[in-house]
């Protein structure tokens, strides 16, 4: 049932935001040159997949989970990305290709071995990453890595249609803040 929703959704998604999706694209061009962000995360049952994004950060910034990243290689299009979550909407392609939902835990990078350890001890790798969930709308991200997982389980066990449809309304009304990157 949730397979289906989500391809729903994201189809009608892109279909909706397409011409946000090209007027993101022309301007990030500008921005930075390269306006589509792709990098490998950890999936379901812990199969690399790329993620894509829209470029929030200058060419050339490490590859780090964001609370890690400094905030000064965030770019004046990426702070608004960022603020109006619009930099997460190339992900709805990664949900169509079945490789994450669109509520679940968000995938995390390779190399973030405390959070990996940490969820493979709760079997959060056992479902698809999402793009929002319990631990985005509650302003919780990868810095916590224990109490991350934790609320990701929880996530996992409680969710339901309502719960589903709850998350994906709290976070495009607003609620959370997303990743947080150090001042």
């Amino acid at each position: 049932m949730i397979r289906l929703l989500d391809f729903s959704l994201s189809l009608f998604g892109l279909i909706v935001t397409f011409p946000i999706l090209v007027a993101i694209t022309i301007i990030g061009y500008f921005d930075t040159g390269s306006p589509i962000f792709i990098q490998t995360r950890v999936g379901m049952n812990k199969k690399p997949f790329k993620l894509i994004k829209f470029r929030t950060m200058s060419l050339g910034t490490k590859s780090v989970a964001s609370h890690m990243a400094d905030s000064t290689s965030i770019t004046k299009l990426g702070s608004f990305l960022r603020k109006t979550k619009i930099d997460e909407l190339p992900q709805l392609i990664n949900v169509l290709l079945g490789q994450m939902s669109l509520v679940g835990p968000r995938p995390n990078l390779f190399n973030q071995e405390e959070l990996i350890s940490e969820r493979e001890s709760l079997n959060v790798y056992d479902v698809r990453p999402g793009i929002t969930g319990l631990s985005q709308v509650n302003t919780i991200d990868m810095s916590t890595p224990k109490l991350l997982a934790e609320t990701d389980r929880k996530m996992i066990d409680t969710l339901t249609i309502v719960s589903y449809f709850k998350y994906i309304i709290m976070t495009v009304t607003g609620s959370g803040s997303g990743d947080r990157v150090k001042k």
